[in-house]
């Protein structure tokens, strides 16, 4: 048995990965990501850069994506549980528009791998969620495009409930729809 199962999405490119995990009544052990296994499974990307975030229930990051310096990510939930979304922006991909979420949690320790190219956003569910994701691309200020969370020509079916207060920076409530996605390229660096 592998130390990895790296499912394969509906989507080109975008997986799934869930890590062996060796438990006893100390706790548990697992390599939460190890170059040759990745590389093994499809993922040879080098990382760069290793970013951590956190939030309470109700925040939503994203959609976000680089313009000319894209970036594949390695993303987890190191505590709680979040949905986590990538947007196909890949120019000439027959999924182009499309999106694709998965659970990411503290409990199912799964990772999902999102190439360049895609926006990225996830909505914490729990109480609290702590989440971890690797960059093959330095982060560059004044770089990052966004398209709007909510836009119906993308459609993404967020898990939001009735009782829960979404909380989002003003940038993320008022990015363009997929429509104007081009236009965000026009004097960027």
């Amino acid at each position: 048995m592998g130390k990895i199962i790296v499912e394969t999405c509906e989507i080109e490119g975008l997986k799934v990965i869930t890590p062996r995990v060796f438990g006893d009544e100390r706790g548990y052990f697992f390599e939460s990501y190890q170059y040759e296994d990745y590389k093994a499974a499809g993922i040879p990307q080098v990382f760069v850069q290793d970013n951590q975030s956190s939030g309470r229930r109700g925040v939503l990051r994203g959609l976000h994506f680089q313009k000319q310096f894209p970036q594949d990510k390695l993303v987890r939930a190191i505590r709680g549980q979040v949905f986590d979304v990538a947007v196909d922006l890949r120019k000439g991909s027959p999924t182009f528009g499309k999106w694709y979420g998965v659970m990411l949690s503290e409990e199912n320790k799964k990772q999902f791998f999102i190439p360049r190219n895609f926006a990225h956003g996830y909505l914490v569910l729990s109480d609290y969620a702590e989440f971890c994701y690797k960059c093959t691309e330095y982060y560059h200020p004044g770089d990052e495009g966004g398209l709007l969370y909510n836009d119906p020509a993308i459609g993404v079916e967020w898990p939001i409930t009735e009782d829960m207060e979404l909380v989002m920076v003003e940038r993320d409530r008022s990015w363009g729809g997929l429509a104007g996605y081009e236009e965000q390229f026009q004097g960027s660096c």
